[in-house]
């Protein structure tokens, strides 16, 4: 009789201490993130969280921010400063090079004759394209001095062209309707002079607001070209004997100039110390003549 009660008292603490031991096994809170399961339900190995995206403007494989940005209106301007043997054929390559990327040359100045040729231009590509447009124009024959870019964040003031643009078009309409609801002459002239004046400042911010994004969809590189320096001694890289003798005559010219321009102020300032030695030469002859005291 006693181990038929102890049975049921038996199983009672088998079924207590399993319910312990689920409520003790630890469990993932509710705010983390648990293993990721694979395809079949397990959980699948070596699984990670995600990387976080790269900042903007920021290639995720370099990690060096971008000249032209995505999400914010920009200025773009560069400068190159270069040498060659020959500017004007650099200058008419970069030409070239402006038109294969969709732009176009505003100023082109070219200048000098032989050596002493130079030319400076500006030109205008997609800033989408800015970054071709420079690599390729360093890569013309010459020597890159300087190289220079800089950007001008405009989007603030596109978007408050844009707000001042839509609430003066809304001012529009209302002196519009005005205008139909006037009665007088008066009231007609008036309204129509305070419209004329809005339609004014309508135009001037549809002027700047086109002027602004024509400069942020395009890109100005400025560019000057000089005369490679020649070394001294060797100035085409090869002996040349004609161009020595035509420098050495001209040299000669040079001198001889000089020395004739020395004899023409000796013909003209001679007399001036020869007068001198004539006066003193009179003195001395009147002292040695003149009789003694």
């Amino acid at each position: 009789m006693r181990t038929r009660r102890l049975i049921p008292l038996l199983a009672l603490a088998i079924l207590l201490a399993a319910a312990c031991a689920s409520a003790s096994s630890p469990s993932s809170s509710p705010g983390t993130a648990g293993p990721a399961r694979d395809a079949s339900g397990g959980f699948a190995v070596g699984t990670t969280d995600a990387k976080a995206p790269a900042p903007e403007g920021v290639p995720a494989d370099q990690g060096i921010p971008t000249l032209v940005s995505t999400t914010r209106d920009l200025i773009i301007t560069a400068n190159i400063a270069m040498r060659s043997n020959d500017p004007w054929a650099s200058a008419d390559a970069a030409r070239q090079i402006a038109a294969g990327l969709g732009g176009e040359i505003v100023a082109l100045s070219q200048s000098g004759t032989g050596d002493q040729r130079s030319a400076s231009l500006t030109m205008r590509v997609p800033s989408n394209r800015v970054d071709d447009a420079l690599n390729q124009i360093k890569k013309l024959d010459g020597e890159v001095l300087t190289s220079n870019v800089s950007a001008k964040d405009v989007t603030d003031q596109l978007v408050d062209l844009n707000a001042r643009l839509v609430a003066k078009q809304v001012e529009e309409q209302r002196y519009v309707q005005l205008f139909a609801q006037a009665k007088t002459v008066d009231e007609m002239l008036r309204v129509d002079g305070a419209l004329a004046n809005v339609r004014t400042q309508i135009e001037q911010l549809q002027a700047q607001l086109k002027s602004t994004r024509d400069r942020v969809d395009f890109s100005t590189i400025s560019m000057s070209v000089t005369p490679l320096v020649p070394a001294i001694g060797d100035p085409t890289g090869t002996w040349d004997p004609s161009r020595t003798f035509a420098k050495a005559l001209a040299t000669l010219g040079v001198i001889a100039r000089g020395l004739a321009d020395i004899a023409i102020w000796g013909l003209v300032f001679l007399w001036v110390p020869l007068l001198g030695l004539a006066f003193t030469a009179l003195a001395v002859r009147f002292r040695r003549n003149a009789p003694a005291a």
